[in-house]
């Protein structure tokens, strides 16, 4: 193998970043990073496919995404990075694979900052009617952009406080539900099973539709692999928020799932208008439930874009770290990559403009190009692990702080459920296209990366 493949990723330590982020810090990032907007907003369109049975599309999504957590877990305490997957992969299959892995997660977060305003403006300025939706996205984008170029403890202090309230809010969510469900709830009626009767409605063709929609609502328990780097003990914050996946994927997705199917027909028109959460709340005669929602979705959108900035402009630092981009990004001035959080958010200000100005064209091809990233990266997770693992082994074999489970066998069985998922999206109208689209920008990304690596190999040699 060329030594252009194996060499290490320079950037693997992050010296120039602080380690601001307390244990505190990472272990409610880990937390809430799991109550992520996709699945306050889109979980209703998969419940209205599915039926009762997105419990069972969610459980399925949820191993597949456990999976990845604990191979990107075991990779991320070994070689803590603010690089993540991207500088595993360099580490593991070459440059051109962090450089594709890399600059395609960038893409995804800067435009998921712009879908994030523009939701979160639309809730405001429904408070507020007449305001200007683009001014509310413009002054949220200025306040996490300030934020994130002040100090990394800036952004770890705003996303405890949005994880603590969405905690809070999901957690009250479901003890009032069971309360409901067991019929001890003051005022309520159980409504037993009797929603649950139908419970695949729209037969398999439903369940693969929900399918889809619960992998991509797992979105952005990668940010705490990001984090990790920069907090005061990298290895065991990994840990531990890897340790953990598993009871806080079970129970908030899908004990929330659960919860809402058993309380709400699946078919009640509330459940896509007003959101599932609020259909629930609604049903237990809850005054105010609506509004209460709105805040909490808000929390949660503006919790996304606040990390979504962070985790673009430390995949972007990192990158450059290594020789992968324009070497502006790279700059680091009081331990924070300024002029990549500057970038990473204009980027993601423009995806907003673009919606405005291009919404059928630019935008929407832009929306389809971004819409099977996710999987990609999870496929560069697992082919890193299977071969770290085994040089891990031989040569640290003291780095393996965390294990993926029956290894090599459910890393195979990880890949395998992701080519599950490419071949259902293939399946489905709407989603075939974005997985042409997100193909494409794929071998775009990794051919310029491995022509970027012969040209750096010659010069080596």
């Amino acid at each position: 193998m060329p030594s252009s493949t194996t060499q290490t990723p320079t950037g693997t330590d992050d010296v120039s970043l602080s380690h601001g982020l307390k244990q505190r810090h990472l272990s409610m990032i880990a937390l809430g990073g799991v109550i992520g907007a996709g699945l306050f907003v889109g979980s209703g369109a998969g419940i209205a496919a599915a039926g009762p049975s997105i419990v069972v599309a969610y459980a399925l999504s949820g191993v597949l995404v456990m999976l990845v957590m604990r191979m990107l877990g075991e990779m991320s305490a070994a070689y803590p990075s603010s690089g993540s997957f991207s500088a595993h992969a360099e580490r593991a299959i070459g440059p051109w694979a962090g450089f594709t892995a890399g600059w395609s997660f960038w893409v995804l977060l800067c435009t998921a900052v712009g879908l994030e305003g523009i939701g979160a403006a639309k809730i405001v300025s429904g408070w507020l009617p007449g305001t200007p939706e683009w001014a509310w996205v413009a002054l949220f984008m200025v306040v996490f952009c300030g934020t994130n170029l002040a100090a990394v403890k800036n952004f770890g202090e705003f996303e405890f406080w949005f994880a603590a309230l969405k905690v809070g809010a999901i957690t009250l969510f479901l003890v009032l539900g069971v309360l409901a469900i067991l019929g001890i709830l003051p005022g309520t009626d159980s409504p037993g099973a009797s929603h649950l009767t139908d419970f695949l409605p729209n037969g398999g063709e439903g369940l693969v539709i929900g399918l889809l929609a619960s992998v991509f609502a797992y979105g952005g328990l990668e940010t705490v692999t990001i984090a990790a780097a920069e907090s005061e003990n990298p290895v065991q914050g990994v840990a531990s928020a890897v340790r953990t996946a598993m009871w806080r994927i079970a129970l908030f997705y899908i004990g929330s799932m659960a919860v809402i199917v058993t309380l709400v027909p699946w078919d009640s028109k509330e459940v896509v208008e007003k959101g599932p959460y609020v259909a629930a709340l609604d049903e237990l005669g809850i005054p105010g439930a609506g509004q209460l929602m709105n805040v909490v979705v808000l929390v949660a959108l503006l919790s996304a874009m606040n990390a979504n900035i962070y985790g673009a402009s430390r995949i972007a630092y990192s990158l450059v770290e290594r020789g992968q981009g324009p070497k502006g990004l790279g700059r680091v001035s009081g331990g924070v990559p300024r002029i990549a959080v500057l970038a990473s958010s204009v980027f993601g200000f423009l995806c907003v403009l673009l919606s405005y100005w291009r919404p059928d064209d630019v935008f929407a091809w832009l929306l389809n190009m971004i819409g099977a990233v996710i999987l990609a990266v999870w496929i560069f997770i697992a082919v890193s692990q299977l071969r770290l693992r085994r040089r891990l082994e031989r040569e640290s074999p003291e780095k393996l702080a965390v294990r993926m489970w029956a290894f090599p066998w459910l890393t195979w069985v990880a890949l395998a459920g992701m080519a599950a998922v490419f071949v259902l999206m293939a399946r489905e109208p709407d989603t075939r296209v974005q997985l042409y689209s997100t193909g494409g920008m794929i071998l775009v990304l990794a051919g310029v990366g491995y022509g970027w690596q012969r040209v750096r190999a010659r010069r080596q040699g």
